[in-house]
């Protein structure tokens, strides 16, 4: 097994004090961390966000994306239900990396959308890997959630990781003019169920 569990601490935040358990990838060299709201490990399907690290949306605010707002609004509703998890994997641009994300941010400024930036520095559409999910799911006794996600691919991993997937909520926020283009990518390009235009 390449993922191992490390410890496990309180996480106070605006939205409510988490249980932030912390795991180490010994293969890929990647630390993740799951954070955990309430009792995760009863028969009610949990109420679950798989958020791939984006530094630039999460820490720096940018409006290229829509994910620090998906974050933020994943944890804000996790904190109103009172139980939930989020996964919060270091799989940058997409599993290209930081520096790469630059690279293919750049490309975007000259005229790419993100899946041509991607391949131009030859890397897929989207890298990342989402089976090192299993060994979290696992020891945190998880049987089943509810998935606030807009991207198809996270719910056919969780399934074909054994664990069901009771719901897709929808889970669209952030959108500005500076990333209608991306969303508007990511919808036709990578089948994203977004509704906004």
């Amino acid at each position: 097994m390449t993922i191992t569990y490390v410890d496990t601490c309180k996480l106070p935040t605006p939205y409510g004090i988490f249980n932030m358990h912390g795991f180490a990838d010994s293969v890929n060299d990647k630390e993740h961390v799951v954070l955990t709201m309430g009792d995760v490990t009863t028969e009610a399907p949990v109420l679950a966000r798989i958020h791939s690290e984006c530094l630039t949306g999460d820490s720096l605010f940018s409006l290229r994306c829509d994910c620090g707002a998906q974050l933020q609004a994943g944890m804000h509703k996790i904190a109103t239900e009172g139980r939930g998890v989020i996964f919060y994997l270091r799989q940058e641009g997409r599993g290209i990396g930081l520096l790469n994300k630059v690279k293919a941010y750049h490309l975007q400024d000259q005229g790419l959308d993100t899946v041509e930036a991607n391949e131009q520095l030859g890397f897929g559409a989207d890298m990342r890997d989402y089976s090192i999910l299993k060994p979290m799911v696992e020891h945190l006794g998880i049987q089943s959630v509810k998935l606030m996600t807009n991207n198809p691919r996270k719910i056919a991993a969780m399934k074909e990781l054994g664990l069901q997937v009771t719901e897709r909520l929808e889970h669209e926020t952030g959108r500005n003019p500076h990333n209608a283009h991306y969303l508007a990518t990511k919808k036709g390009k990578l089948g994203h169920m977004l509704d906004g235009e």
